[in-house]
């Protein structure tokens, strides 16, 4: 049997999944879990022959991911803001817009709490634990609290903290219900805000195989901010920060809803890089 070099395994995976409608670039992803080959080293070794069982292994992946299932279920992981995190069927797999929701939070609280020790993060909705193992392994001496509805995902979470060194408190319960009684000076959260009428026009390679309970919700995709936000005055310190990520086209009513809980304080709506308003903060003054 005649042995595929590298670069031709890749370029047939390229070719194979345009055909059938997914990202050529996800054979990279494919190729390189399978082999075990660093980036660097993925591209110095692109004319070595690549072994009989790693191709079938490949052409394997291959199709699973052609069938619908998506790349991170395939290799078990997904990569966030330069760390990777196990993700499963229990979990919203990352998406680097989020990134953009923890940058920004980090910039507005350094500012916020140049001279204050002992910060203390809320992270409602945890899912796989990105947002609130990231603030935990960024801010050392914060105090990261995180809580899901889902206690399947709450195992994803704590594994992923174990893994990464990160001191988390897990708490499973509906929102902001398992933080009764405690305050917080930061409140981050990216729950589910996608309409139930956006899932016909979806792919099936989320629709298919990502918790709906982590994707949907009711309302048009507010109900949960609405929740969240009756909820937060209860929970927040003075000075604080509140961070959303929102789906496209909602962050008016967010920060409205928002505005109605914290009528006084700073409201914003940040778009992400590729223009689309992702984000609304909203700045409690002292």
């Amino acid at each position: 049997m005649e042995k595929y070099k590298l670069f031709e395994a890749l370029n047939w995976a390229s070719s194979y999944l345009e055909e059938h409608q997914r990202e050529a670039h996800e054979g990279e992803l494919l190729l390189r879990h399978i082999t075990g080959l660093s980036r660097n080293n993925f591209y110095m070794q692109m004319r070595e022959s690549l072994p009989d069982e790693q191709f079938a292994a490949f052409k394997k992946a291959v199709e699973q991911h052609i069938e619908g299932v998506p790349v991170q279920h395939i290799i078990g992981y997904e990569e966030f803001y330069g760390r990777r995190f196990d993700v499963n069927q229990d979990v919203l797999i990352p998406r680097p817009e989020t990134e953009e929701l923890i940058w920004h939070m980090l910039e507005k609280t350094d500012r916020i709490f140049a001279h204050k020790k002992n910060v203390r993060a809320a992270d409602v909705g945890t899912g796989s634990g990105i947002l609130a193992i990231t603030m935990k392994l960024e801010r050392p001496d914060w105090s990261v609290t995180a809580t899901d509805l889902s206690a399947a995902a709450l195992k994803t979470a704590n594994r992923n903290a174990e893994t990464l060194s990160a001191d988390i408190v897990f708490k499973e319960g509906d929102l902001l219900q398992p933080l009764e009684g405690e305050s917080f000076d930061v409140f981050l959260s990216n729950p589910p805000y996608i309409p139930y009428s956006d899932i016909e026009t979806m792919s099936e390679i989320v629709t298919d195989h990502e918790p709906h309970s982590a994707l949907f919700a009711d309302e048009e995709g507010l109900i949960l901010y609405r929740k969240m936000s009756e909820q937060l005055p209860d929970h927040m310190n003075r000075p604080g920060l509140i961070g959303f990520e929102v789906g496209a086209g909602q962050s008016q009513i967010v920060a409205a809803i928002l505005k109605k809980s914290f009528p006084n304080d700073h409201i914003e709506v940040i778009h992400d890089i590729n223009g689309k308003d992702r984000m609304v903060f909203c700045e409690l003054l002292k």
